[in-house]
């Protein structure tokens, strides 16, 4: 349904971005001693109702108290990340270049900083209903640089959604932050109208490659433009030399089974597609390490995209299952009974001439292996790995002293986040970690996750000439922040 003016969602959304719109007069101003306390009253307000929220969460998304308590933990250890990097300043990129009245031509005086970019709409995801929900890591990175946040409440899980928007928002006005710095709307209409509000000046989504693409397009047709920060889908391919598998094959089979069936394969890093060798010992134990019982999906969207995905895969020409059962499938099954497990296989040459019917995403608990002759270097593997499209991770599992560079840099040229050994299906929350990657994994070249997320939310601005008493405590030359800066071309430590 298209949204109007007259429409309750959008009058809602309305009034919600004008509230915003004032805030952010304030936090835009606010020092970093005053966001700091904001998320940190955020945090400790999710802790001590973790309890409440824990069963909240599991009543709703079936996910497990112990899987959802840890995501709590999670979520508020990424409020207290961002309250460090405000602390420690490094993100605003102070750069302060000094007048040299006597180069040709002159050069002025000219300092340069990020600045919030406004009003910040963020789209909760299902799969993670704490840390990437309403005070998950796209609300925390906007708050912790002075944008306000209207949160789009994912339809999953309502009860959860109101209840941690009530916590957060009393938890903001207790540490004295502005009316209309976080809202939560909720219903189909307010996305869009979201979206299309002259107040939101960037978009941040986690979902679908479908509905992403769909308000990506709407942000840019906008008559202002905005950026959209969108995590839609990935496939996240793991490669495994001939060595790797000779020497440990069976237990990389466990670790896979373990990781694709993880949360009932509802992570946006799970391993959709996994390169073997032919005749691999992986793929031989694997079968063991699969099935059990029917896990729940999250939505019967989900389920119904599970079911026909698994269906459209096993139907396509060259393509067996190795692992678990196409007959406990079926749009009722899934959605009554829950998913089990599927393990489907193809041969890298049939990869190659079909890659549309194979590499697109499954939701849920399956995975590809595609078997290729010769060594990680030939071009069997080669001609597979360049039919893929961008994932949020890769995964290499060699043996050592194998000559992988080869795949090593195209693996690089398909992700943000390259993994030696290990599984992708676990991201931490630290500076260093980049969650994104090439299209269709995300829209930009930005994190969401990790201390640099905040950079999606600020836009850089240039003062020339600026009299002392004009310019942000950033740049004055006293640096009253004591944060890291780049002083005529040297980095000044404070």
């Amino acid at each position: 349904m298209t949204t109007t003016e007259t429409s309750p969602a959008s009058t809602e959304v309305r009034r919600r971005a004008s509230e915003a719109e004032r805030a952010f007069s304030v936090t835009a101003a606010s020092s970093p001693e005053t966001r700091v306390a904001w998320l940190q009253a955020v945090a400790d307000a999710l802790d001590a109702h973790a309890d409440e929220l824990v069963a909240v969460a599991d009543r709703e998304t079936a996910l497990g108290a112990g899987r959802l308590r840890g995501e709590v933990a999670r979520t508020t250890g990424q409020l207290r990340l961002f309250a460090d990097v405000v602390t420690e300043g490094s993100y605003l990129e102070a750069v302060i270049d000094h007048a040299v009245p006597s180069a040709a031509p002159p050069r002025p005086d000219l300092r340069r900083m990020l600045r919030p970019i406004g009003p910040v709409a963020v789209f909760a995801a299902s799969n993670f209903p704490f840390a990437f929900s309403v005070a998950g890591g796209d609300t925390a990175s906007a708050l912790a640089v002075g944008c306000p946040v209207i949160v789009k409440a994912h339809p999953g899980h309502p009860e959860l959604s109101r209840r941690t928007g009530s916590l957060v928002a009393s938890a903001l006005r207790g540490a004295g932050a502005p009316g209309g710095v976080f809202a939560l709307v909720e219903g189909y209409e307010a996305g869009p109208a979201l979206v299309d509000d002259p107040a939101i000046r960037a978009v941040a989504f986690t979902g679908s490659l479908a509905g992403g693409r769909a308000l990506h397009d709407r942000a840019a047709r906008r008559p202002s433009p905005i950026p959209f920060f969108g995590e839609l889908g990935s496939l996240n391919p793991v490669v495994v030399t001939p060595g790797a598998d000779a020497a440990t094959g069976a237990r990389l089979a466990e670790e896979l089974a373990g990781s694709f069936q993880l949360g009932a394969g509802q992570f946006c890093t799970k391993p959709g597609v996994v390169f073997v060798p032919e005749g691999s010992v992986l793929e031989e134990a694997l079968p063991q390490h699969v099935g059990g019982g029917a896990a729940a999906l999250l939505t019967p969207s989900i389920a119904t995209g599970f079911d026909e995905g698994v269906r459209r895969l096993a139907a396509t020409e060259g393509v067996s299952v190795v692992a678990g059962r196409l007959d406990a499938l079926g749009p009722d099954a899934v959605a009554d009974e829950g998913a089990r497990p599927v393990v489907l296989a193809v041969d890298a040459s049939t990869l190659a001439e079909r890659p549309d019917d194979i590499l697109t995403e499954v939701f849920g608990p399956v995975t590809v292996l595609v078997r290729y002759t010769g060594d990680a270097g030939g071009d069997d593997l080669t001609h597979a790995l360049d039919a893929l499209e961008g994932s949020l991770t890769a995964t290499l599992h060699a043996a050592p002293g194998e000559p992988v560079e080869p795949v090593l840099r195209r693996l690089e040229t398909l992700a943000g986040r390259v993994l030696f050994e290990g599984w992708p299906t676990g991201v931490a929350v630290n500076w260093a970690q980049h969650h994104g990657g090439p299209w269709p994994a995300t829209t930009s070249a930005h994190t969401s996750v990790g201390a640099t997320a905040v950079r999606r939310f600020l836009r850089p601005i240039a003062y020339q000439s600026a009299p002392a008493g004009s310019l942000p405590e950033a740049l004055r030359d006293d640096n009253p922040l004591r944060i890291p800066r780049r002083v005529d071309g040297e980095l000044v430590l404070p």
